[in-house]
């Protein structure tokens, strides 16, 4: 059983910065794939970043490239997500999901956060 827990959501003005923390417990953090999806109100959950469980390979969504980093720190258990560059549509409440599968697809992430808000103003 893996618990994630997510911080560092907020209030920014478009063209600012925030990075997410999600911090894990139980498992083996080190042999599991995590990903960041988003969901705004009205919208499906939709895929932001993923990151193998080595650190070695991430992807993301082509509205995020170039702006967005996914990181991980196995021996502190956590995944990182830095958001540079922030556009309103950026606006959505974010979540950390933890899986077996290398995969965009919500569905097959076994753990998931309670989300974190980011809002970012015009």
């Amino acid at each position: 059983q893996v618990r994630l827990v997510e911080s560092g959501g907020g209030l920014v003005q478009s063209g600012g910065s925030l990075r997410l923390s999600c911090a894990a417990s139980g498992g083996i953090f080190s042999s599991i794939n995590m990903g960041w999806f988003r969901q705004a109100p009205g919208k499906e959950r939709e895929f932001v970043a993923r990151i193998v469980y080595s650190g070695g390979t991430t992807d993301y969504a082509d509205s995020v490239k170039g702006r967005f980093t996914i990181s991980r720190d196995n021996g502190r258990k956590t995944v990182y997500l830095q958001m540079n560059g922030l556009k309103p549509e950026d606006t959505a409440v974010y979540f950390c999901a933890a899986g077996q599968r290398w995969t965009r697809t919500p569905a097959p992430y076994e753990y998931w956060g309670q989300g974190t808000q980011v809002t970012v103003s015009s």
